[in-house]
């Protein structure tokens, strides 16, 4: 998903397991949590912390190191109103569990949008706090990950949420 700063503040980078992770806020909530790569910024947009970075960032520090089940920042995701629904529906799902596609379209009342899901995992602003990594194909298939599946494979093994036929 391409961003445009309309009103983002500057970019937390922070290390993780899972490699480097970008915060950013639009002043209401994280609007954006991205898996870093040295073309994912464009040229001049700025680094900085803003206290919902922070709370991210401190937020994620507790997830990796296992003492957090929940997030409590903010949120406030750009999309169109069925990405929204989407990811709304993705944050019902709890920590350590898994859904498909399919139930998420079911969840959402459009129950034959599985790959309309899909895309709308795709473009998920939220990595982690919006759990799109806990959707899997259907019987428990790793599948369509934007970060790639060895990264959605880790975020599973952390929450314990990776089918036994995965590991």
């Amino acid at each position: 998903m391409r961003v445009k700063n309309k009103g983002f503040g500057p970019v937390l980078l922070r290390d993780y397991p899972i490699g480097t992770l970008g915060l950013m806020d639009d002043g209401r909530g994280l609007s954006r949590v991205f898996l870093w790569r040295e073309d994912a910024l464009p040229c001049g947009w700025p680094e900085g912390e803003t206290p919902l970075t922070a709370q991210g960032a401190e937020e994620l520090d507790e997830y990796f190191s296992g003492k957090r089940k929940a997030f409590t920042v903010a949120l406030s995701p750009h999309g169109t109103a069925f990405q929204l629904s989407v990811w709304e529906a993705l944050r019902a799902v709890p920590y350590g569990q898994t859904k498909s596609y399919g139930q998420i379209a079911a969840a959402v009342g459009r129950p034959q949008a599985a790959r309309a899901v899909g895309m709308a995992n795709h473009d998920n602003p939220l990595l982690i706090f919006t759990p799109c990594h806990r959707i899997v194909g259907s019987g428990g298939a790793l599948t369509g990950f934007a970060c790639g599946l060895e990264v959605k494979r880790r975020l599973l093994e952390l929450e314990g949420a990776l089918p036994a036929n995965k590991k």
